[in-house]
């Protein structure tokens, strides 16, 4: 009840900043400039409590277009409880160069504590209690074992014309920035005592750091590095409008060729990606049917492993697409619980518009949609267990270290290819079709992609 309140009192504050020179009539076309600013108030499991602020703001022109925008510009600057930052401006145009559509994203997200499970999902073993438990287990190690710290600085610009009819030629290019180390312990622990529940043991390395010591993670990719991009594709829209369709399909199929620098000239290489939504109108536009299958593979080269968990895309939407598990892939999963060159995804959902009503000039809707969210690896990592044996017994003579192979790895071939699937309900809020606050509960159908089963996530838009 307390989240269904603070979401009531978000969509009425909302309400309450809108600002429209809309045409005076009782129409329910938007006119003119529409300007939403909010808090920037978010939940997500993986990244704790947001706060901070945003403004989305829309101009619809005359109108005739409604409920497409003519222009939309997004800025947000937040900060969350676990140490994730946010930093982002987003345009979006149909209109500024005619005919064709324009997106340019410039954001910075810091990550003081960004998720990492190892390799290939299944075959790198999950325990919770080494990072979930009291500070007394016997089992704990650290709340920082599977986290390591991630910068990411992103550039990019798409666009998008017309082949014929419903089918789009694309094209883009940018910059990806990554800045990686293990975690900064002292700056995690601050002020804290060794007293503390929440101080972290500088002494505990973490898996990050124990990759590294095996060799898995090669001394060139240890700390990332910054890779230009450029892509193309082609897509083929049939939709009745992007927010929410409620029918039509949307596929796409694209190439990026990423570029390395320096000593890193070996992680150049190109990914093919392939992405099928389709929306199936059950009753008007009142309840659909959604789907969306795609995926995702190197082809040629050799990619970093940081870069594998970035989920490529023609148009940059949402903050940032992680590949596979979390709020932006697979809810109810944990972020980047799967992590490999090459993977495989699939989302259902049953929308349905509960209820529709108008608060002053400004239009929404609140409506439920049940969903069912699945992964699983193409390419994985070829990792050989005789190595890995020898690499930790090396490791633990020089450090003095006692970690069992067992602990770690199952390299079962059956393993690897198992599907990672949850389930869940969300809650969609949405103001003059294209501001959506989403609500989504969720939980994983196998403890070893979360141990604690539920996550719960406060987003803007829908998945897809």
């Amino acid at each position: 009840m307390r989240k269904i309140l603070i979401i009531a009192i978000l969509v009425a504050f909302a309400g309450s900043v809108m600002a429209t020179t809309e045409a005076k009539d009782t129409s329910k076309v938007k006119t003119g400039w529409n300007f939403g600013i909010l808090p920037s108030v978010a939940y997500d499991a993986d990244l704790g409590f947001q706060f901070g602020a945003l403004s989305n703001i829309y101009y619809y022109g005359d109108g005739s277009q409604y409920p497409e925008y003519i222009h939309s510009f997004y800025v947000e600057a937040a900060y969350t409880t676990k140490r994730y930052g946010l930093f982002r401006f987003f345009y979006d145009s149909k209109y500024l160069i005619p005919d064709h559509r324009l997106t340019i994203d410039v954001s910075y997200l810091p990550d003081a504590m960004c998720d990492f499970y190892g390799y290939n999902g299944y075959p790198t073993l999950y325990h919770m209690g080494w990072h979930n438990a009291k500070k007394d287990s016997s089992e704990y190690l650290s709340r920082a074992f599977y986290k390591y710290k991630r910068d990411l600085v992103r550039v990019a610009a798409d666009i998008e014309g017309t082949i014929s009819g419903d089918w789009k030629w694309n094209a883009g290019l940018g910059v990806l920035g990554y800045m990686i180390d293990e975690c900064d312990i002292d700056m995690l622990n601050g002020k804290r005592q060794p007293t503390d529940r929440k101080y972290l043991d500088p002494s505990v390395q973490g898996l990050y750091e124990l990759y590294r010591s095996w060799g898995i993670i090669k001394p060139d990719e240890a700390n990332g590095g910054w890779h230009p991009y450029v892509r193309g594709g082609i897509t083929f829209d049939s939709r009745d409008k992007r927010s929410n369709p409620s029918r039509g399909i949307y596929a796409d199929a694209f190439f990026t060729y990423s570029a390395a620098f320096g000593n890193q000239t070996e992680y150049n290489h190109l990914k093919f990606n392939f992405n099928f939504r389709q929306y199936v109108p059950i009753y008007k536009d009142r309840v659909t049917f959604a789907y969306r299958i795609g995926t995702q593979n190197t082809i040629a080269g050799e990619s970093p492993f940081y870069m594998n968990t970035y989920l490529n895309t023609l148009f940059i939407q949402r903050v940032i697409y992680e590949g596979l598990g979390g709020g932006n892939s697979l809810r109810g999963i944990m972020r980047n619980r799967i992590l490999a060159n090459g993977f495989a995804y699939a989302n259902v959902e049953l929308r349905t518009k509960i209820v529709n009503f108008d608060i002053g000039k400004q239009h929404f809707y609140i409506g439920l949609n049940p969903f069912f969210d699945m992964g699983v690896v193409t390419q994985p990592y070829k990792l050989d267990e005789t190595e890995l044996r020898t690499a930790i017994t090396a490791n633990n003579i020089a450090t003095g270290r006692t970690d069992k192979y067992e602990d770690y790895f199952n390299l079962s071939r059956k393993e690897t290819y198992m599907p990672h699937s949850a389930a869940g309900i969300g809650l969609k809020v949405a103001m003059n079709e294209n501001f959506i606050l989403s609500v989504d509960w969720a939980t994983a159908l196998n403890k070893q992609d979360n141990g604690k089963m539920t996550n719960f996530y406060v987003k803007m838009g829908y998945l897809f």
